[in-house]
């Protein structure tokens, strides 16, 4: 996955729209103990009545062509797949996971992989059945599916569109055929070009395109003059990733053993400069909003990540959920237990502030003071990570912003998210240790542990 400090999602005026980083969730399982407790039921403090019985869904279909070069998804390269068992076990799954939950609406649907344009378009469509027949589905909600340009011809991006498919996020990652094949991927820069013009007759004003930027050898220019070009061409919404180095992939070896080369960083700052001269902000993936709100969202499909309550096994403790990974594996466990959910973590209240922290700090709009105390009603943002002399440093210097609004980054201070990020999740924790040792009795319980309780799947 890329979680890049330049990971971000700038737009070009009037309509073009950006997300921050990779759709697929981040997942974090402790393993202390411990869990978040709500007496009696009671509605949690981070779920209002508008959103308790609401959740995302996000659909993993693990199956690839080939594996680019850069990526450590979870994903399969088979040379055939059972196209019928795969639907049979993502509507399985669906199927248990919202009743598991209990969720009365799904807000957006998000097909993700993988290479999810490589599944039957009447997959995409039981999926979609299934979830309207169990719970309620808004008539204008947002349904996202990832698609490679070699997957898209335009018939059968008109059958996703017929299924149900409502948003088409194309993996374009370079408008350069000598980086594209660096990258691995299993197109030209002419067929993303004409995949996205087929994609924008289909789903105009709905069509993202993914980019990545600090490729071996690309420099400055070439990457202004690509991204005026796609700029010019795509109606809606341009996300922008960094290219991150991940351990064990074939790139990662190829700059190891020297025969590739990456972008200085201050090449890569340059980049970035470039980008947020080139692109404004617009409209956004109303999917991802979600994630970085710290809403519910249920994960269906191998290796998918998943954070809800589950209200339909009595239980009332937020749990982060992550699914089997390997696809014959994930099926066996759905065929037998109806889901094939592998780890499930109860997420204390200092987890979930964390992962606030981490997601919300990626939205121009930062996280809110009255979104911090839904979570926390006896912790301000001030109290949690303002009065940290690291913190004020930051403030100083305009790279983080804390104001009657709330907290959040500048614009200098985004690129630079990940190098801040540490100083405030180390400080958190000591904050919020704080307030619960004040908040205790003289007499009384020990304080609740601030860790994860990690449960044994399929219990």
């Amino acid at each position: 996955m890329l979680f890049p400090s330049t990971a971000c999602c700038l737009v070009h005026a009037l309509r073009l729209a950006i997300n921050c980083f990779v759709s697929l969730p981040l997942a974090r399982s402790l393993g202390q103990t411990s869990g978040w407790g709500v007496p009696g039921g009671h509605v949690p403090a981070y779920l209002d009545e508008a959103t308790l019985h609401q959740a995302s869904l996000y659909v993993h279909w693990p199956f690839c062509e080939r594996r680019c070069t850069y990526c450590n998804f979870n994903k399969y390269v088979s040379p055939s797949v059972d196209h019928d068992a795969m639907r049979d076990g993502l509507v399985r799954e669906t199927e248990t996971l919202l009743s598991v939950s209990q969720v009365k609406e799904i807000t957006s649907i998000f097909f993700g992989g993988g290479t999810p344009s490589l599944a039957r378009p009447s997959t995409i469509a039981s999926v979609l059945e299934t979830v309207a027949r169990v719970t309620r589905v808004p008539h204008n909600v947002e349904v996202t599916i990832e698609a490679n340009p070699t997957s898209a011809s335009a018939s059968r991006l008109a059958e996703f569109k017929e299924a149900g498919i409502t948003r088409l996020s194309l993996g374009v990652q370079a408008l350069c055929d000598r980086d594209l094949r660096i990258l691995g991927r299993d197109h030209t820069a002419q067929e993303a070009l004409w995949s996205l013009e087929e994609a924008r007759k289909l789903f105009p004003g709905d069509t993202s395109v993914d980019i990545i930027f600090g490729r071996p050898g690309q420099s400055v220019e070439s990457w202004e003059e690509e991204l005026e070009e796609l700029v010019a061409l795509c109606d809606h919404h341009v996300s922008l990733y960094q290219l991150t180095l991940e351990r064990g992939t074939a790139l990662y070896r190829q700059v190891l053993e020297k025969v590739l080369s990456m972008p200085e960083q201050e090449e890569m700052a340059e980049m970035y400069q470039v980008a947020r001269r080139i692109l404004e902000k617009g409209a956004v993936c109303k999917h991802n909003l979600g994630y970085w709100r710290g809403r519910q969202y249920l994960g269906v499909g191998p290796g998918a990540h998943g954070r809800f309550i589950p209200w339909g096994e009595g239980k009332t403790l937020r749990e982060a959920r992550i699914q089997t990974l390997e696809p014959d594996d994930w099926l066996r466990e759905v065929r037998r237990f109806g889901h094939g959910t592998r780890k499930r973590v109860q997420q204390t209240k200092l987890d979930i502030l964390e992962e606030m922290l981490i997601l919300g700090l990626r939205m121009n709009d930062g996280i809110t003071h009255q979104l911090w105390l839904q979570c926390s009603p006896g912790l301000s943002l001030q109290e949690a990570v303002g009065n940290s002399p690291e913190v004020k440093q930051y403030l100083e210097e305009q790279l983080l912003v804390l104001d009657d609004r709330g907290l959040r980054c500048s614009w200098e201070g985004l690129a630079l998210l990940d190098t801040l990020l540490p100083t405030l999740l180390l400080q958190l924790p000591i904050s919020y240790q704080k307030s619960v040792t004040c908040s205790l009795p003289s007499i009384g319980s020990v304080p609740q542990a601030l860790g994860s309780t990690t449960t044994a799947a399929h219990t």
